[in-house]
């Protein structure tokens, strides 16, 4: 083996030291944002409840359009997100984080602190429409959903599925601002027994304060007698 033969076999574990680390350097600089975006929230998504079968119930055969319960475990479910029920217009959707309520399909024991109702129609039943309804995830955790149509029945025969919610994004400013208060008309200032009322003398308070008109002296009934038979001796 010449000179210039050995130098190479001594420099090439040096070499080849160099290059693996240069690669690996490649590769976690080209996994880093894959491995960014993996960990990321994901963005807002609409959830199409039940998918191509939409919320509905087949009264032929007593049974839910699909299996809901099975189509909720293959989602996964943030806050900001939304629920699309492609239904009909007499449909209704029972949103709730009560389990015992979710368990007997009604609503009769609810105290209605967690429970909302949904429905196309603000007057209730609107008929076989096609309709839909979007509900917005707002709260962390376990949330309940079915159809309290024919006392549950329909419920009881699969229309109903419960979900988890994760954070994810947290909620959009859309979505995070609280209700405004309902509106009370203003109260009229209380009104004191000795205060008197605008523009009228006493006799016109006490008629305001409920005295009976025969009992006023000087006026009403009793008063027009009296000035009239006084008239009479002075002319």
């Amino acid at each position: 083996m010449n000179r210039s033969e050995g130098l190479m076999a001594h420099r090439s574990p040096v070499l080849s030291l160099a290059v693996t680390a240069l690669a690996v350097a490649v590769f976690f600089s080209a996994t880093a944002p894959l491995a960014s975006a993996a960990n990321s929230p994901p963005a807002y998504t609409n959830h199409t409840v039940g998918g191509v079968a939409g919320w509905l119930f087949n009264s032929s055969s007593n049974s839910s359009a699909t299996n809901y319960s099975a189509w909720a475990k293959s989602q996964k479910f943030f806050l900001g997100d939304y629920l699309i029920f492609n239904t009909n217009a007499n449909a209704r959707v029972i949103q709730t984080k009560n389990e015992t309520t979710y368990q007997k399909c009604s609503t009769d024991e609810d105290n209605g602190d967690d429970t909302f109702v949904y429905s196309p129609t603000a007057g209730g039943p609107g008929g076989a429409a096609a309709a839909a309804l979007a509900v917005p995830l707002t709260e962390e955790g376990l949330n309940y959903f079915f159809s309290d149509a024919d006392d549950g029945i329909q419920c009881f025969q699969g229309m109903r599925f419960q979900i988890s919610v994760a954070h994810g994004l947290g909620l959009p400013p859309a979505l995070s601002q609280p209700p405004p208060p309902p509106y009370k008309d203003p109260s009229p200032p209380p009104m004191s027994s000795s205060s008197t009322i605008p523009g009228t003398s006493d006799q016109g308070e006490r008629f305001y304060n409920g005295a009976s008109p025969a009992r006023v002296i000087g006026g009403g009934v009793c008063g027009l007698a009296f000035w009239g038979f006084f008239g009479v001796f002075l002319v």
